[in-house]
């Protein structure tokens, strides 16, 4: 018998060896979406179903763990369950960041626009959407009704610039935005963009559309996802983002 020799904990290598596969499984779901290997949806429903509660699940784990290996003072799988624990709560805070909402309740809507009278209308992208679950056709006073109980920051952007200049401007924080754009027309002084959301994938359109305004120029956009009931607030965090910019 070796004198000081510490006996391996099952428990500790079960939990570690675990979470080792669970957080490969996690980089394996980052990857796929990104490669297209899979639909972005597949991939946001593992995260939110399955890799918060698995997390949730390691991290815990690791504790009581940690708890146990302490008080059978046998210490020889704690690396082991730092390292689990570490996973678990890597893997919980994406999670926990995108259930957190800073600006109250998100509605389960995912067209959200400057003008819930008069939306503006997409042309370019028209045919990009035919196989997108959802439609262009805006959803009337319901949506509307939510989006300003939600959103009641998003409307037009006044501006002083010409509705030639505004134009040009816009279009320039569609580009600095990566947007891919489709249909500018600097007559009708208005042009649609394509963006990509960079964690899973989604590809949301949007429109802006230049009006000539009182004293200048008068500037609406619209953006709607192509696919899930709720956009979690990403569009309205995207026209926020243009107005930002535009006004900068």
């Amino acid at each position: 018998m070796i004198i000081g020799k510490k006996k391996k904990s099952l428990i500790a290598n079960t939990v570690f060896y675990l979470s080792v596969l669970f957080g490969l499984a996690i980089i394996v779901n980052i990857v796929g979406v990104m490669l297209d290997y899979w639909q972005p949806i597949d991939s946001f429903r593992f995260s939110r179903f399955v890799s918060y509660p698995g997390g949730l699940l390691i991290a815990v784990s690791s504790i009581v763990t940690i708890i146990y290996l302490v008080k059978k003072k046998n210490l020889s799988g704690f690396r082991k369950m730092l390292i689990s624990l570490l996973i678990g709560v890597a893997v919980l805070i994406p999670n926990i960041n995108s259930m957190v909402v800073p600006d109250g309740y998100i509605p389960p809507i995912h067209d959200i626009t400057t003008d819930t009278n008069n939306p503006p209308q997409f042309i370019a992208l028209l045919t990009n959407r035919d196989d997108a679950p959802n439609t262009l056709e805006y959803g009337g006073p319901e949506i509307a009704a939510q989006q300003l109980a939600a959103y009641p920051d998003i409307v037009p952007i006044i501006s002083s610039l010409s509705p030639d200049d505004a134009y040009v401007k816009a279009l320039e924080v569609g580009i600095a935005m990566k947007w891919e754009i489709s249909g500018a027309d600097a007559t009708a002084h208005r042009f649609e963009g394509t963006a990509t959301t960079a964690w899973f994938k989604f590809i949301d359109d949007t429109v802006v559309v230049i009006s000539e305004n009182e004293g200048g120029s008068r500037v609406d956009i619209r953006s709607v996802s192509r696919i899930g009931r709720s956009d979690l607030g990403e569009n309205a965090k995207r026209i926020r983002a243009f107005r930002d910019a535009f006004n900068k």
